[in-house]
């Protein structure tokens, strides 16, 4: 689980819970008062402590059989591959792109399933990549700085953040159990106005420099 913040916060209670043996949880962050409406994991008590350490505790209080494994680590292209290699699935909720891009483009090369979640205002996404087409496909180069626009400068509602969460574990635990259609390379896309989801299918980019080859 890459993010232990509002969509890690749906997620990681969700695996726990249902049983998944062994969770890697990645966060460099620490918590903040302004988290706390998106981040049930946490409350004021928790503010200045590491996301990991506590989001680890809190699995150990609901499921003593869960292995868990927390990395107070930023990710980064730099450490990816290191970090992600290894594991059955990665599920990404960090809140940026050149996050994102690099999780991705480590998938690509382990050859990792990754589901990706975002939520930012009233939208939300999930979708699930399986080597090509890959995450990078979708969004193309243009967002690999660090400076791009995230949900804590933008706004999220936290039961936005919930709602997408919750749907991604779903995910996750179909792809783990091999419940229902596979849904790869679906992009499952939540208005929070609207209150409506649709699905689009995701398609390869001929030229796209992480799957391209694959």
């Amino acid at each position: 689980m890459i993010g232990a913040g509002g969509i890690g916060s749906a997620v990681i209670p969700a695996l726990a819970g249902a049983g998944v043996g062994k969770l890697t949880i990645i966060d460099s962050d620490v918590v903040e008062l302004a988290n706390l409406h998106r981040q049930p994991l946490f409350t004021e008590s928790d503010i200045g402590e590491p996301k990991a350490q506590l989001a680890a505790e809190f699995i150990a209080r609901l499921n003593r059989f869960v292995e868990i494994a927390p990395k107070q680590e930023r990710i980064g292209a730099d450490n990816a591959r290191d970090l992600l290699v290894g594991h059955d699935l990665v599920i990404d909720g960090s809140d940026n792109f050149a996050t994102r891009l690099a999780v991705s483009d480590a998938c690509v090369r382990t050859r990792i399933p990754l589901l990706s979640a975002a939520a930012v205002q009233f939208q939300g996404q999930v979708g699930l990549f399986r080597g090509r087409p890959c995450y990078r496909c979708f969004v193309g180069d243009a967002f690999d700085s660090d400076d791009c626009d995230t949900c804590a400068e933008l706004g999220v509602l936290g039961a936005l953040t919930a709602t997408i969460g919750s749907f991604a574990a779903m995910l996750a635990i179909n792809t783990i159990t091999g419940i229902g259609e596979d849904q790869v390379s679906m992009l499952h896309l939540f208005d929070g106005e609207e209150l409506k989801w649709c699905a689009i299918r995701i398609p390869a980019d001929p030229g796209c420099r992480a799957c391209g080859s694959a």
